[in-house]
């Protein structure tokens, strides 16, 4: 065990940068050589947020594995936070540059030799270089630059199949009929006696005070090296042909359709997104996926998940806190808080709440064109909103959630981000999902007993900002769309009386 006087420089691991990436000389990542590390578990990062129990665990998981598989080199430390268990561990101490505003101050203040971020495509300076003097910071021309920096599916100067974006391809709705897609079920990682350990102690912690949501049940995402290796060869064989065509769809009976599920592993640094993208690419060049499905993969990884992390430093401190361009101040209520999808009779936010509940992750579509959607048109405050995300989603992070949230989901930055709110009736829920079937609501209604509170709340928060958007390049055609609703006034006292209630 290290100490206060041992010489020997000692590479501090974040329970995010777990993947052999992450050890290693700035020059020469993963070549580590015999370097010691620390780890810490830090109890008080749970007292901080009511994180979802899945979350939780999973990170403990991950840490106790990546302890266990580095052995004696490895200094593991339980402690009640990080300052004075590293202080207690090490003089000299080399860290990854951590990926959260509060994580970089302490590691700074505690006079580590910081290294230059890992764990993604390109590089913050590539992105600043990029957004200088641009007014508009649009991922589809972020992408594109990524893929000419890259190179990645480009034939020369020119995208390969002459497309950059195969978006056209990838926006089929479920099957008709159909209660799955069809797909083998994803390789399921298996629980072993640490899981044992870590849901123990996890019990033990609500029986001291700490409090979680959601449940824990059987673990279903990858939390060591080997099982994220398998888990993205499990996705190549299985789904990623399905991937493009149905990324936008949803089925109630099918919540990992064709995803890769690969954003916990990634999110905990256990895969290095360039090999993925690399075996994603390998795969089609193969034969075996569709360009389609591969281009669709490599936005997803490389153009979204490298955007966002860009966006949170370049958009600063205080841009969840500072944003709130529409006005947003309604609290969350405490169905949707708690995750309590029992409460809800409308099909589409009781799944996605109840898939949250369940695993503390559904896919995209789910987040954004309905729980997000729901958010945007109900007025939730965006900080609780995205301390909600961040809290329950199990590949969350204060840098995936700030700009998917606040910048995409709930247009409160005022379109730094996006060029419009992402907001939607009934209609589109009922064309890529399963869920209006069977619901007590039916989404061609705004009024009355069966009126779809989705697509009510949409005519709602369009009335709410009519004024401002009136010239809005594209939001002044829903206006208009509004001001000829025969049933406006009904409309808007019937979604005045809702208020907070659950839909």
């Amino acid at each position: 065990m290290g100490s206060a006087s041992d010489p020997v420089m000692r590479r501090w691991l974040f329970a995010d940068q777990l993947g052999p990436h992450f050890l290693g000389p700035a020059d020469a990542p993963g070549d580590d050589g015999v370097e010691p590390v620390l780890l810490i578990e830090s109890q008080s990062a749970f007292r901080r947020r009511r994180y979802h129990r899945a979350k939780a665990h999973l990170i403990l998981s991950a840490l106790r594995h990546r302890a266990a598989e580095l052995g004696p080199r490895c200094v593991y430390v339980q402690a009640e936070g990080y300052r004075d268990a590293v202080k207690a561990q090490a003089d000299n101490v080399s860290v990854v540059d951590p990926t959260s505003y509060a994580a970089r101050r302490l590691v700074r203040e505690l006079d580590a030799d910081v290294l230059p971020a890992r764990g993604f495509i390109t590089s913050q300076s590539d992105f600043e270089q990029w957004a200088h003097g641009r007014r508009q910071l649009r991922q589809e021309d972020f992408y594109r630059e990524a893929r000419r920096r890259t190179g990645v599916l480009m034939a020369g100067e020119e995208p390969q199949g002459g497309r950059w974006n195969f978006d056209s391809d990838n926006r089929l709705p479920p099957p008709r009929g159909a209660v799955t897609l069809g797909l083998p079920e994803p390789a399921w990682p298996v629980e072993d006696d640490i899981d044992a350990g870590v849901r123990a102690d996890l019990d033990r912690w609500e029986q001291e005070g700490i409090a979680f949501s959601g449940e824990d049940g059987p673990r279903r995402f990858a939390v060591t090296r080997a099982e994220a290796l398998a888990a993205l060869a499990d996705f190549i064989q299985h789904r990623l042909p399905a991937f493009g065509p149905y990324e936008d769809a949803a089925l109630t009976g099918d919540w990992s359709m064709a995803h890769s599920l690969l954003s916990v592993p990634m999110n905990l640094g256990l895969l290095d997104p360039r090999e993925v993208i690399d075996a994603v690419v390998s795969a089609g060049d193969r034969g075996d996926a569709p360009l389609a499905s591969v281009e669709g993969f490599v936005r997803q990884v490389m153009g979204w998940r490298d955007y966002v992390w860009h966006l949170y430093w370049h958009f600063g401190p205080d841009y969840v806190g500072t944003s709130n361009a529409l006005d947003a101040r309604v609290p969350l209520p405490e169905w949707f808080r708690d995750l309590d999808a029992d409460a809800v009779q409308a099909r589409c936010i009781a799944t996605a709440l109840r898939e949250v509940r369940e695993r503390g992750w559904n896919h995209h579509i789910l987040r954004l064109m309905v729980l997000g959607n729901w958010a945007l048109q109900r007025a939730y405050d965006p900080r609780e909103v995205t301390e909600w995300f961040t809290a329950n989603y199990v590949d969350a992070y204060p840098w995936v959630m700030a700009a998917n949230v606040v910048g995409m989901a709930l247009h409160a930055d005022g379109g730094r981000m996006a060029s419009k709110p992402y907001a939607a009736g009934g209609a589109y829920i009922k064309r890529m999902t399963d869920f209006c079937g069977g619901c007590a609501y039916r989404p061609d209604r705004r009024v009355g007993d069966q009126a779809c509170p989705v697509t009510a709340g949409y005519w709602a928060f369009i009335a709410r900002h009519a004024d401002e958007w009136r010239k809005h390049p594209r939001m002044a055609q829903p206006v208009r769309g509004l001001e000829r609703l025969a049933d406006r006034d009904e409309l808007l006292a019937q979604e005045a009386d809702r208020g907070s209630q659950a839909p």
